[in-house]
């Protein structure tokens, strides 16, 4: 069976979204919010952050303009799409998020791969592209971020792995295996 270069790239960008999203199940308000680096990253706010992106990328960078105005202003404070304020909900920045990939979905879908495109905060002689390229971008970006996601989950309740009721972990000794790779970093380092 020969595949769909535009369906194997759009299936591998809505599996990142889902992979991304799972990782706020279950946790409080509190949780999704709170800052888990020195640079404050956070749950929600990689979910509000990536919704602006698809909005963007798959909007104006194509001539598709979002139809509606985004809850941030990355000009005058550029942190300000990382993180939900107080008076956005779960559900508000949740919402974005369906809305924005939503509205990419339907650009992936009405476009061809080479349909060209203008990602002006791009340098001059990269900033020309096609959607094609907008999705390969969008896929790293996404992966990146739930890679972030998955790591901060992993560290505020030990949930891990690729998706809700598949972890793609092997079943282990986490704490023996931990163990394990300290020993080997310690006697590596001659600490041991």
């Amino acid at each position: 069976m020969a595949s769909d270069p535009k369906s194997d790239l759009h299936r591998y960008l809505k599996a990142a979204r889902d992979a991304l999203l799972w990782k706020l199940d279950g946790l409080s308000e509190y949780d999704v919010r709170r800052p888990l680096t020195p640079t404050g990253t956070n749950l929600l706010g990689l979910v509000k952050h990536l919704a602006g992106v698809e909005a963007g990328y798959f909007g104006d960078c194509l001539g598709r303009p979002f139809p509606e105005k985004l809850p941030f202003d990355v000009d005058a404070d550029p942190n300000s799409d990382m993180f939900a304020t107080a008076g956005e909900s779960r559900e508000d920045v949740l919402g974005l998020f369906a809305r924005a990939t939503a509205f990419a979905d339907t650009s992936i879908e009405e476009l061809p791969l080479d349909a060209p495109g203008v990602v002006p905060w791009w340098p001059e002689e990269r900033k020309y592209v096609t959607l094609h390229l907008l999705l390969v971008h969008q896929i790293a970006e996404v992966n990146r971020h739930a890679g972030h996601a998955d790591i901060l989950r992993e560290g505020l309740d030990g949930v891990a792995g690729l998706r809700s009721g598949t972890s793609n972990l092997p079943d282990q000794d986490w704490q023996v295996y931990r163990d394990r790779v300290e020993l080997e970093a310690r006697t590596a380092a001659g600490m041991a």
